[in-house]
């Protein structure tokens, strides 16, 4: 009878394939639960929330409050597990907590007295530097910036250029030159003494409280688009404040932009180059006022070229402001906190 051959056998310490492949399949289960434990959770971000964020307005920033009651984020813009309040019984629930500007000038009594573990205050600002007072003393409180700089944590412009497939080029019927609106005239302003030089070489139609054809409500468009041109002068010049001059004033009402305010640079980093005109691109205001006054029908329609392809979307209700720290929320540093918040908005 002869006797079964003894199966083979791997050299000492060398696997066998069965171990090889069990092994390599630990790996690949290993490495995808490490991916998947980082998706979930990454390094100073903010955790998936499984229940709704709360969120905390501890004073509305505007006079007109509205009623924010209910899941309004969703309601208004398909915003997902947000809620907003203005209870500040819920202080302690709250996962933020927003304290615009406007609401803390008289000072940090208006604060809450204790700031809960692991909550994150946001600053909140529309204003630029030159127009925001009692910005001292607030070292070490916030944890996220909210304002009309790109370089916010929380981005807040006055307006915006969106796609619009369905848009065509309006220019609506011009009876005047230039047009200008204003609210507060300071004789100190650089607009003011742009505007008081312009003028000697062009009329400027003048509207608004600070003039003598104050508008009625709903007046502003209908008025400003009938002019070729406007004086979208900012009240004071900082990077990126670009306010509802520029974007409702003159490109919603159909009429093109003549801007003072920051860098050219910096506008064309928000709309076309060829939309707008620029106060620093002449040597004189004289130069400006030629420029304007003896523009043809071709070369004036190709400011508005922008119309083809965008629409202009202004953010003016303050309800889709801070909706917007919910849509952000997980992407929003955690635990890092404004050292001097004086020294960062002046920057």
């Amino acid at each position: 009878m002869s006797r079964a051959s003894p199966l083979p056998r791997l050299p000492w310490g060398r696997p066998s394939m069965k171990a090889v492949v069990t092994a390599g399949l630990l790996v690949t289960m290993l490495w995808n639960l490490k991916c998947f434990i980082n998706s979930s959770n990454i390094s100073g971000k903010a955790p998936k929330h499984t229940k709704p964020l709360v969120v905390l307005v501890w004073e509305w920033p505007s006079n007109q409050v509205p009623n924010i009651s209910g899941d309004i984020c969703y309601e208004l813009y398909s915003i997902e597990g947000c809620w907003l309040t203005m209870e500040q019984q819920l202080l302690h629930r709250a996962d933020v907590v927003v304290f615009p500007h406007t609401r803390l000038q008289q000072g940090r009594d208006k604060l809450p007295r204790e700031k809960p573990p692991g909550q994150n205050w946001v600053w909140v600002s529309l204003e630029s530097p030159t127009n925001t007072k009692a910005l001292t003393g607030w070292n070490q409180t916030f944890n996220w910036v909210m304002t009309y700089r790109r370089d916010s944590d929380i981005f807040i412009p006055y307006g915006k250029l969106v796609p619009n497939r369905s848009a065509t080029m309006n220019i609506p019927m011009k009876t005047n030159l230039v047009s200008w609106v204003i609210s507060n005239y300071h004789r100190t302003q650089k607009r003011a003494e742009v505007y008081k030089n312009l003028s000697r070489y062009l009329h400027v139609n003048i509207y608004g409280k600070a003039s003598k054809n104050p508008l009625c409500k709903d007046c502003l468009l209908p008025t400003t688009s009938k002019s070729k041109f406007y004086l979208a002068f900012e009240n004071s010049i900082h990077q990126d404040y670009i306010t509802e001059k520029l974007w409702r004033n003159s490109l919603m009402a159909g009429t093109v932009p003549v801007v003072l305010g920051p860098a050219r640079a910096n506008y064309e980093q928000f709309i076309p180059a060829d939309s707008f005109i620029h106060v620093d691109d002449f040597s004189s205001l004289a130069e400006l006022a030629t420029f304007l006054k003896t523009m043809n029908s071709s070369r004036y329609q190709q400011f508005f070229v922008w119309q083809k392809k965008y629409s202009v979307k202004l953010y003016a209700d303050w309800r889709e402001r801070i909706c917007t720290i919910c849509a952000m929320y997980p992407s929003l540093p955690q635990g890092r906190v404004y050292p001097n918040l004086e020294s960062w908005f002046n920057s």
